[in-house]
């Protein structure tokens, strides 16, 4: 049938050291090749409270459990207790999923900080929170980043550049429906884009009724008859705890439609860069999600 790329988000110190591990077994049992993108930088989870006066926000947390999922010390962190350094504190767990043989990359330095103020921040800014990332990849893993992919899939025109300047192939950091190249103001970019494609399972979770019984077989539905490779983001913080359950259900019956599971750089590999279109760097809303992201228009 087609690939099922495997694209892991971690947010936080506890996705690190808990839900990482927890997906590289799940992984091993089904076979599965997966990219797991960090965040290497301080945890400000707590940080995200602000977001409570965003449209759509309250709805999101009310339906996927926030405080069950992330657990309250985790929510914690920047408010009442000082965030807790990522990169410093589980560098060994990342080394370790790296070493058993997942690619590795980037997902942000501060996840909250990036994802709440990256749409409006000048080159300045972005240059320095992306080389804060790049640098500490790089001394953590012994080798630089392959690829990138975006905190809540909010970028800006400087941060696609700078994926062109670190020579990164390929990069996830929207949503969409296919590969293409991105337009910054009129200029083609040299790196391929590949947007997540499915819906998230917290976008998904309570809405019409769709609950941890049924989340599965309803996502299943999606890549039943569907010849056409897809990009499925998942996070280590939910996957990779709570709802690994889930997402097993998930891996079995995508195994069972014929799919295979691939890494970012798997994919990367089939395309026929030549034949790609490209498409302006665009923003728009995800059902499900609150506020805009990074979207490939239709």
């Amino acid at each position: 049938m087609a690939r099922i790329v495997l694209k892991i988000d971690v947010d936080t110190l506890r996705g690190t050291r808990e839900g990482v591990p927890n997906l590289a077994r799940i992984f091993d049992r089904y076979k599965a090749r997966a990219t797991f993108l960090f965040a290497l930088g301080p945890d400000h989870t707590g940080w995200a409270l602000r977001r409570v006066f965003r449209p759509g926000f309250l709805k999101k947390v009310s339906r996927t459990s926030v405080v069950e999922h992330y657990g309250v010390k985790q929510l914690m962190y920047g408010v009442l207790l000082p965030g807790p350094d990522i990169g410093v504190k589980a560098a060994a767990d990342m080394r370790a999923i790296h070493e058993a043989g997942f690619e590795c990359g980037i997902h942000t330095w501060d996840h909250v900080y990036w994802q709440d103020n990256v749409r409006n921040r000048d080159g300045e800014w972005t240059a320095r929170e992306m080389r804060k990332s790049y640098e500490r990849f790089t001394q953590i893993f012994g080798a630089p980043p392959v690829t990138h992919g975006a905190a809540g899939w909010q970028m800006n025109d400087a941060a696609f550049r700078q994926i062109d300047a670190w020579g990164m192939h390929y990069a996830s950091d929207g949503r969409g429906h296919s590969p293409y190249l991105p337009v910054v103001d009129g200029h083609t970019l040299n790196h391929v884009q590949m947007p997540t494609t499915l819906p998230t399972l917290d976008e998904v979770l309570g809405v019409d009724g769709i609950d941890v019984n049924t989340v599965a077989a309803w996502m299943l539905k999606l890549t039943e008859h569907n010849p056409h490779d897809q990009v499925f983001t998942l996070h280590a913080e939910l996957e990779g705890q709570k709802l690994a359950p889930v997402f097993e259900q998930l891996l079995a019956g995508w195994r069972a439609q014929g799919h295979t599971f691939a890494t970012m750089g798997d994919y990367h590999a089939a395309l026929d860069r030549e034949s790609l279109p490209s498409y302006p760097v665009a923003w728009g809303e995800i059902e499900g999600r609150s506020g805009q992201l990074i979207i490939q228009p239709d």
